[in-house]
């Protein structure tokens, strides 16, 4: 039985990657409800915008329809993946500004987020090639 390209389609919100992402920004959200006015002006407001900006790259490409154009997004989506969790987050955490189970919480979900994002660009570059 043949199945229509309609029967196979994972709207947005179902896509295990976009979850992760909105997992991510929930708890980006929680670290920047918790920052003093100057903390959130100064690392806060990049923090943030960074950790919500992996889960719009993904949505944008998501709704493209040319290959380039998914992949540039897609890529967009892990260059801010990497600002929030490898930078941000850090910097935060080293200077204090974060509690550690808070810490803790964001690097879990972003280990997840980073395989998923890692495995999802690899298997749209197969998709193409298919």
């Amino acid at each position: 039985m043949e199945h229509s390209a309609k029967s196979s389609y994972i709207i947005l919100q179902n896509l295990e990657v976009y979850k992760l992402a909105r997992e991510l920004s929930k708890v980006g959200w929680i670290i920047y409800g918790k920052l003093d006015w100057q903390t959130k002006k100064i690392n806060g407001d990049q923090f943030i915008e960074s950790t919500d900006s992996v889960g719009a790259n993904i949505a944008e490409g998501y709704g493209r329809f040319h290959f380039l154009d998914k992949i540039k997004f897609y890529y967009n989506a892990r260059g801010s993946f990497l600002e929030c969790y490898e930078h941000w987050i850090e910097l935060m955490f080293e200077r204090k500004m974060v509690v550690k189970d808070d810490y803790l919480s964001y690097k879990d979900i972003g280990q997840k987020l980073s395989l998923k994002l890692n495995h999802f660009i690899a298997a749209n570059y197969k998709a193409k090639s298919q």
